[in-house]
Formats: C-alpha cells, sequence, structure tokens
C-alpha cells in the first residue's frame, strides 16, 4: 500500500464524503426535509464519519488515529439507524433506504479493512 500522506489519500475518508453528499440530498427532500431533528441527525453521523477519519489522522499518533477511526466506524452505524428510522416514517424510498445504507455499510467495511491493516491481529 503507497503511503498515505494526508487524510484524503485514505479510502475510507473518500467513500464517507460521497456518503455524505447523498445523505444531504436525500435528506433535504419533502418530509424528510421537514423533520429537522432527524435530518440534522443523520446529516451530523454521517459528516461524523469522514470528519473523525481526519481528525484522528491529524492528531499525528498511531494510538488517537486508531482511536478516532473506530468512532468514525461508530457513526457510519449511527447512520444506518437513523435510515431504518426514515424508512419506518416514510421519509425514503425502498431504493433510497438500500442505497444508503449500502454507502453507510462501504464506509463501515473500509473503516474495518483500514483498522485491519494499520492494527495487525497478533497472537492472543
Amino acid at each position: 500500500m503507497a503511503k498515505i500522506e494526508k487524510f484524503e489519500d485514505i479510502k475510507a475518508w473518500q467513500v464517507a464524503r460521497e456518503l455524505v453528499s447523498v445523505v444531504d440530498h436525500v435528506s433535504g427532500k419533502g418530509k424528510f426535509g421537514k423533520d429537522f431533528g432527524l435530518r440534522d441527525q443523520i446529516r451530523r453521523a454521517s459528516v461524523s464519519v469522514m470528519s473523525n477519519i481526519a481528525e484522528g489522522f491529524e492528531r499525528g499518533s498511531d494510538r488517537e488515529f486508531h482511536r478516532f477511526l473506530y468512532i468514525a466506524k461508530g457513526s457510519a452505524g449511527e447512520v444506518r439507524s437513523h435510515l431504518f428510522v426514515a424508512m419506518d416514517l416514510g421519509y425514503v424510498t425502498t431504493d433510497e433506504f438500500y442505497d444508503l445504507r449500502s454507502r453507510a455499510e462501504a464506509a463501515s467495511k473500509a473503516l474495518s479493512r483500514f483498522i485491519s491493516y494499520l492494527v495487525p491481529k497478533g497472537p492472543s
């Protein structure tokens, strides 16, 4: 793997950035756009994924970086949870739900792969 020199080079950050864009678009439409609480919460959670990757990277400490990657992964789970609420309330179509859930899962999986790469599991 090539040396990562800036957080923008991290694949998980790139995937999270796409997630933010799609979440922002979908959550601004119709009833979803009028539910300020849920709309703002899912937007903050999606932004938190990419922001925590960036903040952890910039901290300059491996330990801090790993901690922030786990926080970012948690935020990706939060996005998925909010999506179920949005679907249950009829704010998103089935297609929108599955697309967004897939993108949030992709961010989570990218983070898992990156964490595994950075913190290889040794013998217990």
